[in-house]
């Protein structure tokens, strides 16, 4: 199955299907046909699962990156971009990201800086990759003072998102794939009753169908695209304390499922929804396994300073919320409310 995200003379296509490795010849011959060479970036882990044989057509050469988070660093980028440099590629040439979405972030940013610009085409092979990271053309890196501050926007020339890859996932990894799933399903006014009969396919398809919708409508998060956002005002600032402890501690993906059980809240303290959607979110939540509280060793004080910092937040604190008339970016929320929701929140059994 194809998904299109429309960009004019920059559209591509989202591959979604069992194999969609074995068309990476085929799309760079079509949408790169210039290209003399191929570097294929992934991590010593993914270099070792049995199903990881791709063949670009071209001259290929694969290099690796630490697996996780440690590879969105600024050293690693580095590090990267001087292994890249001493295959003399030229602008027409092709990076491959191969792997989560720690890596395709990666590969992305990387594709986008070296010569200003070369093709990319990433092949996801995490959830959290497949339905969210590796597609809309947001790269970048972390720094020590929060996630993905440095980046750019910089659209592959396709996303083969093979899922046969998702069979091999850890079931940590695919949890967390699920947080960016519950976000969609939500989003779209999903009930937990309904995902009885819904397979993972298909909501891998209906969460990248909506991501490509969305990014087709709004490339740089100037308006609709901000939505995508929901839950992760929190996420990211529970990512950014224990990124400090440990970068194994929180998965983005689990940090966005309690990001938007803590949302919904807000939303409830600011008289936007009343407690039956929050019920409709905790429910979802549930059917998907995900945690929904706050670990006690995140201090209330230190995620509202992260937060405040957030890149979205744009100095005040901004989080997106369901309301009467569905989800929308509300800016300048009272500090004061969101501390008590937060001191409850951890509170809840």
């Amino acid at each position: 199955m194809n998904v299109s995200v429309e960009l004019g003379e920059r559209s591509y296509d989202v591959v979604l299907g069992d194999g969609a490795r074995h068309q990476l010849a085929e799309l760079i011959r079509q949408r790169a046909p210039r290209a003399r060479v191929a570097v294929i970036v992934t991590t010593p882990s993914i270099a070792l699962q049995p199903w990881f044989e791709v063949t670009s057509g071209i001259e290929q050469h694969v290099l690796t990156v630490p697996d996780g988070e440690a590879a969105k660093a600024l050293d690693v980028l580095e590090v990267l971009l001087e292994e890249v440099a001493q295959f003399e590629l030229s602008r027409f040439d092709v990076l491959v990201g191969i792997g989560g979405g720690a890596l395709t972030d990666l590969v992305g940013f990387a594709a986008a800086t070296y010569l200003r610009g070369v093709s990319l085409v990433q092949m996801p092979t995490s959830l959290v990759g497949q339905v969210d990271a590796a597609i809309g053309g947001k790269t970048g890196v972390n720094l020590r003072s929060g996630k993905n501050l440095v980046g750019a926007f910089h659209q592959p020339i396709g996303v083969l998102c093979d899922l046969a890859t998702i069979a091999t996932l850890p079931e940590r990894e695919r949890l967390a794939g699920l947080g960016e799933v519950a976000k969609c399903w939500l989003l779209e006014g999903g009930f937990a009753a309904e995902l009885a009969d819904v397979s993972l396919h298909d909501l891998i398809v209906m969460s990248v169908q909506l991501k490509a919708a969305v990014v087709s409508a709004d490339e740089q998060e100037g308006g609709r695209r901000a939505l995508l956002n929901y839950g992760h005002t929190l996420a990211h600032a529970l990512e950014k304390l224990a990124l400090a402890r440990d970068s194994d501690e929180l998965r983005h993906g689990e940090a966005v499922a309690i990001g938007l059980a803590f949302a919904v809240r807000v939303a409830e303290a600011l008289g936007r929804v009343d407690h039956s959607e929050v019920l409709r979110h905790d429910d979802v939540l549930e059917f998907f396994g995900l945690q929904r509280r706050i670990p006690e060793h995140f201090p209330t004080s230190s995620l509202l300073e992260a937060m405040a910092h957030d890149k979205k937040a744009h100095h005040d604190l901004t989080f997106v919320l369901a309301g009467a008339e569905g989800f929308e970016t509300v800016h300048d929320v009272d500090p004061q409310l969101v501390s008590d929701v937060l001191e409850r929140f951890q509170g809840e059994p």
